[in-house]
């Protein structure tokens, strides 16, 4: 078993000092972010994991590499494959365009090792919270995919799509030399507009309105992917692999991913995931 770190090993306390939420550092560090999400959808936390703390996240990363569930598909921004005979040709729903990139499943983790250690840290969990707003965060009690790492090999991208869930937290952990950038549309729809003329758009290569991030090791991003339609551009067949580190929060505690969405990340699903499918109630009407 890994041993385990003081936060102070991973975190720069001293630049955001989680553990003194009362703290002009701490207050200034939540309103930057909160003005960057109200206006975007999107905030950066810059070199919020010190080098150490980096070094240590890639270290175990590699560690478990081996566990990564990768797959090629062809899909539509919203994780479909099939044609939908209901709409045009050049719909988005029925765009389809090349993902490749790996997931290493949650249960890969040591329940110690700093993976574990930041993701469940009372006071990265509080900080996130007053980031977004929300009166109370927990942690995904998806056990595949609450805490996981994205892996872009050389050569691999994670195209233009949307995430189910509200928000998404992640620390880039490894950048590629050459590609592997986050790139996003803010808020192109919500829950009464489906946006799909602009979205038709961005799939046909107009770069209008696309936001570019040059995010660094140790960098962590807060962002709202329901919403905004995003992706990871390809790495560089001559790059290092991109590896980022994914922290699931959500705003209401035992949420569970959905069957199709885990088969399609991960190869695979737990009697969890059935018993939640049976149970679930949608909280809007949008694609996915």
């Amino acid at each position: 078993m890994a041993a385990t770190h003081a936060l102070g090993d991973l975190i720069d306390l001293e630049k955001y000092p989680l553990h003194q939420p009362v703290s002009a550092d701490y207050q200034s560090s939540v309103a930057v972010a909160r003005d960057q999400l109200r206006t975007d959808g999107c905030a950066v936390v810059s070199d919020l994991v010190h080098p150490q703390g980096v070094a240590l996240l890639n270290e175990e990363i590699l560690s478990q590499k081996h566990t990564t569930h990768f797959s090629d598909q062809v899909m539509n921004p919203y994780f479909h494959f099939d044609h939908n005979p209901e709409f045009p040709d050049d719909h988005p729903i029925n765009t389809f365009i090349e993902r490749s990139s790996g997931f290493i499943p949650g249960d890969s983790w040591d329940p110690e090792g700093p993976m574990n250690q930041i993701f469940r840290a009372p006071e990265m969990i509080a900080f996130v919270a007053e980031c977004l707003e929300a009166p109370d965060l927990y942690c995904y009690d998806d056990p595949l995919a609450g805490l996981t790492s994205n892996i872009l090999d050389p050569g691999q991208l994670f195209t233009w799509h949307f995430d189910t869930n509200d928000f998404a937290v992640t620390v880039l952990v490894q950048q590629a030399d050459k590609g592997g950038l986050f790139e996003y549309v803010p808020a192109i729809r919500n829950a009464s507009d489906e946006g799909f003329e602009r979205i038709s758009k961005v799939l046909s290569g107009d770069r209008h309105g696309v936001t570019t991030l040059d995010l660094q090791p140790g960098d962590m991003q807060i962002f709202r992917g329901r919403y905004s339609l995003h992706q990871v551009s390809r790495v560089s067949a001559a790059s290092c692999p991109r590896h980022a580190a994914i922290f699931a929060y959500t705003e209401s505690p035992g949420v569970i991913g959905r069957v199709e969405r885990t088969m399609q990340l991960f190869g695979r699903v737990l009697p969890d995931h059935l018993a939640a499918e049976k149970a679930r109630v949608r909280s809007d009407d949008l694609v996915d």
